[in-house]
């Protein structure tokens, strides 16, 4: 029916999980569907097939050319990062809610999950909630008054949907991050525009500018910058005069700034890719989560809606005490990082002995001087395989009361499940931005005999069709 590479214009009917629309064509055969993602039902739209099967195809979204009647007028510039702003948030949730529970129950061969659905916790902000941004430099442009491309352009903001190439200048708020800024960052674009210094060229490999990263500190209300160049043009860059624009700009918001010179082709704005130079401030900044306090860099893994993760965590922390846990028995965090929800443990009760695991060795480091900062006292951390730690530690074998896991988006490996669940606990509390993998590594718990009690949905992400979840399972006997 369509060929890959095709445009089509199609009508979506169906939202799936993840933030994919789903438009049905009819055939001789009778449906043939298409998903397309970053759509919503009612919408009319132009995509790109990307991907053709015998009965369904996948196609990257171009443009939208009908709204859907659910659609609202909104203040803020969308940008392709929160492509459902023009939905109201009650029905984003309500969609996010039925996809994910069908979509869990499907491939977790677990049916009985609706009828352990506990809850469903939105955003406490569902605007301006993001602590980080990273925006792009171009010298393709695609202008959004006129809908055309224009070379040899000065643009800063996003990437336009679709490409890799191209950038729409962000001229006035997303709706996401930081008010000020954004509304400042046409201010930003004039004044290095002005340095004569081109923007990256993406598909030439040339130009000055690259990338714009901002981390904010809501407890603080302060940012961190880095601005990311090429060193094509360095000799001519006076970086002491933007230093000093941006504190003319933003006054004593600006908790640092610092200059990476980065020449890897690959577009990436990462500081390990480059030399990083701080210019003023400080290269960190402090946020607090649930009461405890901690020192975020440019590059740490922190919770990108902080207010909203402190709901995650203290239902993740209902689930785990919900339980009694014996004096001679602990709970453990694996895949701790820098511990975070371990020393929120520690602190909803001092008295439970918390052990954290973590084969990253630096990130244990950080977790034990986080925790030191944080006066906690109650929790051990170890830098260790989690497969092989019962046989450098043998004596928790048996007294682990509750584990929990907050995985990458991938998931667990079905080895190191494996071992997971050879450690033996009697609950196990999974936190999950990822649903679908979830649900997968759900199968396998069921299998070894453990049973779902409850499920919970966090819409960390407004706007997108990200949905994170935590599930309750409880070991009984096969």
């Amino acid at each position: 029916m369509f060929q890959r590479g095709q445009e089509i214009e199609v009508r979506i009917t169906d939202y799936a999980f993840g933030g994919r629309g789903i438009a049905k064509i009819n055939s001789e055969d009778g449906f043939f569907i298409v998903f397309i993602d970053n759509t919503f039902p009612g919408q009319l739209v132009r995509a790109k097939v990307d991907v053709k099967r015998k009965k369904h195809a996948e196609a990257k979204l171009i443009e939208i050319i009908e709204r859907s009647t659910d659609e609202t007028q909104i203040q803020f510039q969308e940008i392709s990062g929160g492509p459902y702003i023009h939905v109201p948030v009650k029905i984003q949730e309500e969609v996010k809610q039925t996809s994910t529970l069908e979509t869990f129950a499907r491939l977790s061969g677990i049916p009985e999950v609706k009828t352990k659905f506990d809850e469903f916790i939105s955003s406490p902000s569902h605007y301006y909630y993001r602590n980080k941004m990273e925006y792009s430099f171009s010298s393709i442009e695609h202008c959004l008054e006129t809908n055309t491309e224009k070379d040899d352009a000065f643009a800063l903001g996003f990437k336009r949907r679709g490409t890799w190439w191209k950038v729409e200048s962000l001229n006035k708020p997303s709706g996401l991050f930081d008010e000020e800024w954004e509304t400042k960052l046409c201010l930003i674009r004039g004044f290095l525009h002005k340095t004569g210094l081109p923007a990256w060229h993406p598909p030439k490999k040339t130009g000055f500018f690259r990338h714009i990263v901002v981390r904010k500190s809501f407890a603080a209300n302060k940012l961190l910058v880095n601005l990311v160049t090429s060193s094509e043009g360095l000799k001519q860059f006076d970086r002491n005069s933007f230093a000093d624009f941006l504190k003319i700009t933003f006054g004593n918001r600006i908790a640092g700034f610092q200059h990476t010179v980065n020449d890897n082709v690959a577009d990436r704005a990462k500081i390990e890719n480059g030399e990083s130079k701080l210019l003023f401030g400080e290269p960190v900044v402090e946020e607090i989560l649930s009461g405890l306090k901690f020192q975020i860099s440019m590059e740490s893994f922190f919770q990108t809606n902080p207010k909203c993760a402190e709901l995650l965590y203290s239902k993740a922390l209902d689930y785990v005490f919900e339980e009694e846990i014996p004096t001679d028995k602990v709970v453990m965090d694996l895949f701790c990082g820098t511990g975070t929800i371990g020393q929120l443990l520690a602190k909803r009760n001092p008295d439970v002995n918390i052990v954290g695991v973590d084969i990253v060795e630096e990130a244990i480091e950080d977790a034990k001087r986080n925790a030191k900062k944080n006066n906690i006292n109650s929790i051990s951390f170890f830098a260790a395989d989690v497969g092989k730690f019962l046989r450098e530690f043998p004596h928790y074998q048996g007294n682990i009361s509750s584990i929990v896991l907050d995985p990458p988006r991938a998931g667990i490996a079905p080895k190191t499940l494996q071992k997971v669940i050879a450690l033996g606990a009697e609950n196990i509390v999974y936190i999950s931005c990822n649903p679908s993998t979830q649900a997968r590594d759900a199968a396998t718990l069921s299998e070894a005999g453990y049973q779902i009690e409850k499920y919970s949905l966090v819409d960390q992400f407004p706007h997108t069709g990200h949905i994170e979840s935590i599930a309750k399972f409880k070991k009984y006997d096969c």
